[in-house]
């Protein structure tokens, strides 16, 4: 089977800088996927101890190595938010990475038959404890790590169904076309990274509300952000950015190009 984007995808996703495919993965591959997030999340509060903690905005962060790991926002807190990267941490994960449902679509987005890993991470928003994501651009954390910042798209997989209830992936449709935006100026450590509002119009939002094993691609430009989780119910997805062939990966610095595998 072939799981490459049709003229009419690409030309969605071009016009609106974003792309959703419905439950793409069944629940029976979900589930092992899901679990396999439970799992990695363990192992990474398992080497908390061994890492380096920082404390920005009130915001606590622990980096293990290349790996980072968000909470939520406390500096107390030990309620995991995000890895990055997640894929090492399990097997399943890792092999998702040569998924042909992934990567057939992304080396059209990226343009070339050849692609590579840039990064992957977990986003884990707990049951009335997940907090939201402002508005924000990607390619602003990574312009300064790579001249192709273009060449960065994005695929999410829900391991939940997303809902307006648990904080689904917010999107203002069309603002890639701008390119990189500036951000906030509001003396914060991190408010440089979220875009300033006078750069954009929230008639544009849409609230990409999916079921569980759905896909979401979405260019490295595009303006996003979520809510809290206010439901009882967990909203976990993992982001995987690919790039071209042949460059390190962000936070490894090692090659890791990508070769299509069966699950």
């Amino acid at each position: 089977m072939s799981w490459t984007l049709s003229t009419e995808e690409q030309q969605n996703y071009a016009r609106d800088g974003y792309l959703v495919r419905e439950a793409v993965f069944d629940s029976s591959q979900i589930a092992n996927l899901a679990a396999a997030a439970e799992a990695a999340a363990a192992a990474a509060l398992a080497l908390v101890a061994s890492g380096k903690t920082y404390i920005l905005d009130h915001k606590r962060f622990v980096d293990i190595g290349p790996m980072t790991l968000q909470f939520e926002h406390s500096d107390a807190s030990n309620t995991l938010r995000v890895i990055e990267p997640v894929a090492q941490l399990q097997p399943e994960l890792g092999a998702l990475l040569r998924d042909p449902r992934l990567v057939e679509p992304m080396r059209q987005l990226v343009g070339s038959a050849d692609i590579g890993l840039w990064t992957n991470k977990l986003n884990l928003k707990r049951p009335r404890e997940g907090s939201g994501f402002g508005w924000h651009q990607d390619s602003p954390y990574w312009i300064h790590d790579c001249n192709h910042v273009d060449q960065l798209p994005n695929v999410m997989l829900a391991f939940d169904a997303a809902t307006a209830a648990n904080g689904c992936l917010r999107v203002i449709r069309g603002s890639h076309t701008k390119g990189c935006l500036p951000g906030t100026d509001d003396g914060t450590a991190l408010g440089g990274f979220f875009t300033s509002p006078d750069c954009f119009d929230l008639v544009d939002e849409r609230a990409l509300t999916v079921p569980a094993g759905s896909l979401i691609f979405f260019s490295p430009h595009i303006i996003h952000g979520s809510g809290p989780n206010h439901s009882d119910l967990p909203r976990r997805a993992i982001i995987i950015t690919y790039q071209p062939a042949g460059h390190p990966t962000l936070k490894t610095r090692e090659i890791e190009d990508v070769h299509i595998g069966f699950t």
